[in-house]
């Protein structure tokens, strides 16, 4: 732990270069640049990762799920028997964002979403909830916790690699979003698939409620025709075991840093961004500018090949820089 913060420390003295590039290739297909569609709900599946053949993005995803393969915002993904990815989509708006879960560990590699105008509305409030006196879950909340939240064990993942109620009840930590709830607000379906708890991790409420939570803010103020057509954004923790912290009391694996990855693309340009933030440290409602580093300073750390379906160099050049002029910084 102290090589790496001593490790961090260094990487916040180097200086950062304006980043843009232009690509000729499409978008996937869809509103605002997203692959949507896809049964609500998608179930958990077992991915089994092959070797691009394409000459102009040799790291890119080949699962043979085009969800998977084409959606720039997805990292480069493990699969195989001991990890599920998770297809969250609702009837209206297509995808709504893909997880990578593993299952040994009962916790996520990393959440994966797309932010643009098709799906930015705001026809639900969090508040709502407490009025949805049919929904068991937000009830049991309401109950339990005194707000009705609709926090619940994920359906989709057998009960065996899955976190439950219980595993957050006395552990000492918070049930932290990884996708936002005030980043789904186009539908009840949508707002109700982020209180599912593979889409938290255990947080601290001095994290959860402060620095994270003005990271989130700012990745929602990027969310503005000015700075993107489409953000693509991957959030996480870290769950390797030499970025965890000692286990929750009910034995939540516990993130030793919180990060999260933003492309954004604007007329033809695509410009990343990184925030790492240590869980143990994380500041008291800090600015998010103190915790800029490039995106390969973030795949150095967290091992994780980001935005790996983006060709290679666009990705090379977005990954390498931060214009922090653009992102206001």
């Amino acid at each position: 732990m102290k090589q790496l913060n001593l490790f961090l420390s260094a990487l916040m003295f180097i200086a950062f270069v304006s980043c843009e590039a232009d690509d000729d290739d499409k978008l996937p297909k869809g509103s605002g640049g997203d692959g949507g569609g896809g049964k609500a709900g998608s179930a958990a599946l077992v991915v089994t990762n092959g070797t691009s053949g394409d000459s102009k993005n040799t790291n890119k995803n080949a699962t043979g799920n085009d969800n998977l393969d084409s959606r720039y915002e997805i990292p480069h993904i493990i699969g195989g028997n001991d990890n599920y990815i998770l297809i969250r989509s609702t009837d209206a708006y297509g995808i709504n964002y893909i997880i990578e879960w593993n299952n040994s560990k009962k916790a996520q590699r990393w959440t994966a979403f797309q932010m643009y105008n098709g799906n930015s509305g705001t026809s639900w409030n969090r508040n709502y909830w407490q009025n949805q006196t049919d929904n068991e879950w937000a009830m049991k909340n309401l109950q339990d916790y005194g707000y009705a939240d609709p926090f619940q064990p994920d359906p989709d993942l057998p009960k065996e690699v899955r976190t439950e109620l219980s595993d957050y009840k006395g552990s000492g930590y918070s049930r932290g979003h990884i996708c936002a709830s005030a980043d789904r607000l186009n539908s009840m379906q949508a707002n109700e698939q982020t209180f599912y708890l593979s889409n938290m991790m255990p947080q601290t409420s001095k994290l959860n409620e402060g620095t994270w939570a003005n990271m989130e803010n700012q990745v929602r103020k990027w969310n503005d025709n000015k700075y993107r057509e489409t953000l693509y954004v991957v959030k996480g923790g870290t769950i390797d075991d030499q970025h965890l912290l000692s286990p929750a009391k009910t034995g939540l694996v516990v993130p030793e840093y919180f990060f999260m990855g933003i492309v954004s693309k604007l007329s033809n340009k695509y410009r990343g961004i990184a925030f790492i933030l240590e869980h143990a440290n994380p500041g008291n409602k800090a600015a998010p500018k103190n915790y800029v580093f490039t995106i390969d300073q973030l795949e150095q750390m967290t091992g994780i090949d980001f935005f790996c379906n983006l060709p290679d160099d666009i990705e090379k050049e977005v990954e390498a820089n931060v214009d922090r002029s653009f992102w206001g910084m």
